[in-house]
C-alpha cells in the first residue's frame, strides 16, 4: 500500500468521524426513536377506544337517564379515532393540538360515564363491567407511560438538533424541525387520569 492510498484512507476515516460528530447519525437515530414512541402512543389510545363499544353496551342497561353521557362518549370516541397523526406530522403543533383535544374529550367522557355508573350496585356486580373497569384502569396507565416515553424521546431529539455539533447535520443536511411534545390540554391531561372505581370519581395519578 503506497503513501497516497494510506493518505486517502486516513482522510476518508477522518471525514467519516467528522460527519458522525456533526450529527449525521445521531439526528436520524433520535428522530426514528421518537417516531417509534409515537406509534406506541397511538396504539395505547386505540386500545382504549376499542374498549368503548363494550363498555357502552354494558352501561346501556344501567339507566335511561345516563343515555346523554353514553352518547357523549360514543361521539367522542368517533372523533378521537378519526384524528390520526402520522410520523411526518409530529413537527406540526396544530395537528398535535387537535389530537390532544380529541383524546382529552374522550378521556373526560369515560370518566363521567364510569363515575355515573358507580351509582348502580346491580351493574357494578356484573362480571363484564368489573372486567371493563379493570381493563380501562390498566389502559390509562399504559397511555400515561407511552406519553411519558414519547415526550422523553422528543426532548432528546429536539435537544440534539439544537446542540452543537449535531445541529450542523440537523440544519444543513436534514433540514430538521422540532417535534411537538404531547402537552396538557388541561392541567394534568398529559398524564392520563387514573379512574377511581371505588369512589365513583377520577383523579390524576401522582408522579
Amino acid at each position: 500500500m503506497n503513501f497516497t492510498t494510506i493518505r486517502r484512507t486516513a482522510l476518508i476515516a477522518l471525514a467519516s468521524l467528522g460527519l458522525a460528530s456533526c450529527g449525521i447519525n445521531a439526528v436520524p437515530t433520535k428522530q426514528e426513536a421518537a417516531k417509534a414512541k409515537w406509534a406506541d402512543v397511538q396504539a395505547a389510545f386505540q386500545e382504549r377506544a376499542n374498549l368503548v363499544p363494550n363498555l357502552a353496551e354494558v352501561a346501556k342497561g344501567a339507566a335511561e337517564q345516563e343515555r346523554g353521557i353514553l352518547t357523549d362518549v360514543v361521539e367522542a370516541r368517533a372523533k378521537a379515532t378519526s384524528i390520526q397523526i402520522s410520523a411526518d406530522d409530529l413537527t406540526d403543533p396544530a395537528k398535535m393540538a387537535q389530537f390532544q383535544a380529541a383524546q382529552s374529550q374522550l378521556g373526560a367522557g369515560l370518566g363521567r360515564l364510569l363515575a355515573s355508573v358507580e351509582a348502580y350496585p346491580d351493574l357494578k356486580s356484573i362480571t363484564n363491567f368489573q372486567m371493563l373497569q379493570s381493563q380501562l384502569e390498566g389502559q390509562e396507565n399504559r397511555i400515561r407511560i407511552a406519553l411519558r416515553d414519547y415526550n422523553e424521546a422528543v426532548r432528546q431529539y429536539n435537544t440534539t438538533i439544537r446542540t452543537f455539533p449535531d445541529t450542523i447535520a440537523a440544519n444543513v443536511i436534514y433540514g430538521a424541525k422540532p417535534m411537538a411534545p404531547y402537552e396538557a390540554v388541561t392541567p394534568g391531561a398529559e398524564v392520563a387520569p387514573k379512574l377511581d372505581m371505588t369512589s365513583g370519581s377520577s383523579a390524576a395519578p401522582s408522579n
